[in-house]
């Protein structure tokens, strides 16, 4: 229905439309959107309950509910070229949405908790089928997102390989996006216009990438000085072979919560560039996660995985663990449980229960 509604103001140029449609889009993101970008805290309605209520155990975050919020970020990126509709578009759905579908494209999640004890598994088939359709045919049509023009502009909104040959400035660009993205930040566009033609090329920019650079022709870009709501400005006359090298910074960090949501409270989530990560059993041993804790100090490494699901990164961190050493008997005791290190190793959230059911966990404790 939002979807509709910003088409239907843009289409109408209403601007009372328009305002209901930003209105929406605040609460919705500031107050009940989980960090994986998905929304719906309750399968009792299938919707929302209240601000701040976000539980993982029992979080629905449907993957339909997820598709919608990339449709409508979308079309609100049609009316305003603004970073924060992009990267919500981007948060969805590298997260929310592709985990709606298995590695290996036969299963899918209906809902999708951010915890799990193992009993949350993907199906088949479901006797309501919305979901496995509304993943497949957006998978299917994702070369229709990454790219749109304006009168005097290229915009590029996602990466992750894809090329294009639109009509711009009086003329045909062929454009080519060349990166290893999501597991790496280097991004190279080749822009191959059939004449030359003056225009702005505008390369979204993550709020998560903090530092980027770009280099235009092998020559050091001021991004800084051409960053406009989240897009990077660059304005030139552009021939056949003109290359941009875009450089976005992919550190491990952590996540936190805003202090009313309670189910996070002294928790942190992990995220790589637009991933967000999971820990799930099936790469930690014997460690029961939900009594391990990441010492805030604790470092975050990434490291590249060939051998998981066809190559990817995946984070690692020195944490600590309880131990039950000394409660043989006992349910209650006046001094608190001891600790072990442990190495915990986080995967990205979308690839959990790609290996059978296991315990996961996106919120981890912090000590």
């Amino acid at each position: 229905m939002y979807t509709a509604m910003a088409d239907l103001a843009a289409e109408l140029d209403d601007a009372g439309l328009k305002k209901a449609c930003e209105s929406l889009w605040k609460d919705v993101t500031a107050t009940r959107m989980y960090v994986t970008g998905g929304f719906g805290s309750s399968a009792s309605n299938e919707g929302f309950t209240r601000d701040y209520d976000l539980p993982n155990a029992s979080s629905y975050c449907e993957t339909c509910a997820s598709v919608a919020m990339v449709f409508w970020a979308q079309r609100m990126l049609n009316m305003d070229l603004a970073g924060p509709y992009g990267d919500i578009l981007e948060q969805a759905l590298y997260n929310n949405t592709l985990a709606g579908l298995s590695h290996d494209g036969e299963r899918y999640f209906y809902e999708k908790p951010l915890e799990s004890d193992g009993s949350h598994k993907r199906y088949e088939w479901h006797p309501c089928p919305c979901c496995a359709m509304n993943v497949a045919r957006l998978i299917a049509s994702i070369g229709g997102y990454f790219y749109s023009t304006s009168e005097d502009g290229l915009i590029v909104h996602l990466y992750g390989g894809a090329a294009a040959c639109l009509k711009l400035a009086g003329t045909e660009v062929g454009i080519t996006e060349q990166s290893h993205y999501p597991w790496s930040g280097a991004i190279s566009i080749t822009l191959d216009p059939t004449e030359p033609a003056e225009f702005s090329l505008r390369l979204r920019i993550p709020g998560w990438a903090s530092g980027a650079t770009a280099l235009v022709n092998g020559e050091r870009f001021a991004v800084a000085d051409h960053v406009r709501n989240g897009y990077l400005d660059i304005r030139r006359l552009w021939t056949r072979g003109d290359r941009v090298e875009l450089e976005l910074p992919m550190a491990g960090e952590r996540i936190y919560a805003h202090p009313e949501v309670r189910q996070d409270f002294g928790k942190v989530a992990l995220r790589r560039g637009p991933l967000v990560y999971c820990i799930e059993q099936a790469d930690n041993g014997d460690t029961p996660l939900p009594v391990v804790s990441l010492p805030r100090e604790a470092g975050l490494k990434s490291a590249e995985r060939k051998d998981l699901f066809d190559g990817i990164v995946t984070l690692q961190a020195e944490a600590r663990c309880l131990t039950d050493e000394g409660w043989q008997g006992l349910l209650y005791r006046a001094t608190p449980p001891a600790m072990k290190p442990v190495t915990l190793t986080a995967i990205p959230y979308y690839l959990w229960a790609n290996r059978g059911s296991n315990p996961m966990a996106v919120w981890i404790n912090e000590s």
